[in-house]
């Protein structure tokens, strides 16, 4: 999964953290569910950042110009980049980031596997669109965890630089194409309930993670607060797709 920061991403995040989110790791990490929750996080996103190495690699390969080839494969190298620091937190923290990346390639690699873009437009899309819904959900998840936790989770969910390169190329394929937008529109929307699903998955599957969402460790979302979290996922789809000249 390619995790993006997009300048249409909004946060609701308190300005005083309060709980576990005003805690070091050090002090979070004595509740032994706290920490496998983290475990899991961090895995899922190793994995995903991996995995989003790999995609653009490959998307570099349906570009139409080798400017184009040049600025993927810079931003599959910052992915990179962020994999390493995710793989060298696990280790510093005494766990091994191969064991604690396997429990999602499954799922991620499913995910893939069915929203696999057919041309050059679709790949940007899915990168702008359906990948950033699931950056804003951990983006969401992040300012619940411990301070160190969380400054790298925002760190790793950075943009590569792939935002304004996708709407940019998608903008100018639809002015040079009207019809373009159309499909595109379509895409985009099977992404988003693709990408949803997807994190409900990626949570449901691992009892730590899905206990610390709950409320059950740290700071978690209680009813109100996922319905408000989804509105706020949502409502951060409906910008990007205006950024794409699309309709929601």
């Amino acid at each position: 999964m390619r995790f993006m920061t997009t300048p249409d991403n909004t946060s609701d995040a308190p300005a005083e953290q309060t709980g576990v989110a005003a805690q070091d790791w050090g002090r979070a990490a004595a509740d032994p569910q706290y920490r496998a929750a983290v475990v899991d996080l961090l895995g899922a996103l190793a994995y995903g950042e991996l995995a989003a190495f790999e995609r653009l690699a490959e998307d570099a390969k349906l570009a139409p110009t080798l400017a184009d080839k040049a600025e993927l494969a810079k931003m599959a190298s910052a992915e990179f980049h962020h994999f390493e620091r995710l793989r060298d937190r696990l280790t510093e923290i005494g766990e091994e980031p191969t064991r604690a990346m396997e429990p999602f390639v499954a799922a991620l690699d499913g995910f893939h596997k069915q929203t696999a873009p057919s041309d050059w437009l679709e790949g940007l899309v899915k990168a702008y669109v359906g990948d950033s819904i699931a950056s804003d959900f951990y983006r969401e998840v992040a300012a619940r965890l411990d301070s160190d936790s969380r400054e790298l989770v925002l760190a790793v969910l950075d943009d590569t630089g792939h935002a304004g390169f996708a709407v940019e190329k998608v903008r100018a394929a639809i002015d040079a194409d009207p019809r373009v937008g159309g499909r595109l529109a379509l895409w985009a929307r099977r992404l988003m309930g693709e990408a949803l699903s997807q994190s409900q998955r990626v949570v449901a599957d691992r009892d730590a993670l899905s206990t610390m969402l709950v409320g059950g460790v740290a700071d978690g979302f209680d009813l109100a607060e996922v319905g408000r979290m989804f509105s706020r996922i949502t409502e951060a789809h409906t910008k990007r797709m205006a950024a794409l000249g699309l309709a929601a």
